[in-house]
């Protein structure tokens, strides 16, 4: 590929401290349809050891949809370290238990 520009998927990645948890976290994917319009999925794991992965899905943003019914992806959806810990806060209030074992559990993040 001598002279040719390679764009690779954009990753981010960081951690966070969430009641004495070190959390960290990953982004899998941006907005997208597969067999439906799935929004930003961010990869959550307590640090150390083997535990239980939690996946935040987001809502696909309503803004992004034409008046002709068809999905407009946005390129570079925005969110921070406040927004991942928001959505970890509903998953534990909802069940999540960072220190369990076990299969990744999807939680889709309700929209706000």
């Amino acid at each position: 590929m001598h002279g040719q520009k390679r764009y690779g998927k954009r990753s981010l990645e960081g951690s966070l401290t969430l009641d004495a948890f070190k959390m960290v976290w990953k982004l899998i994917s941006e907005p997208q349809a597969v067999e439906r319009l799935v929004g930003m999925r961010i990869s959550v794991r307590a640090d150390g050891g083997r535990n239980r992965e939690l996946i935040l899905e987001y809502p696909f943003p309503q803004k992004a949809i034409k008046s002709t019914g068809l999905p407009h992806f946005p390129e570079r959806p925005k969110f921070s370290a406040k927004t991942i810990e928001a959505g970890i806060r509903k998953a534990i209030a909802a069940g999540y238990d960072p220190t369990s074992r076990g299969k990744a559990l999807v939680f889709q993040v309700p929209e706000l």
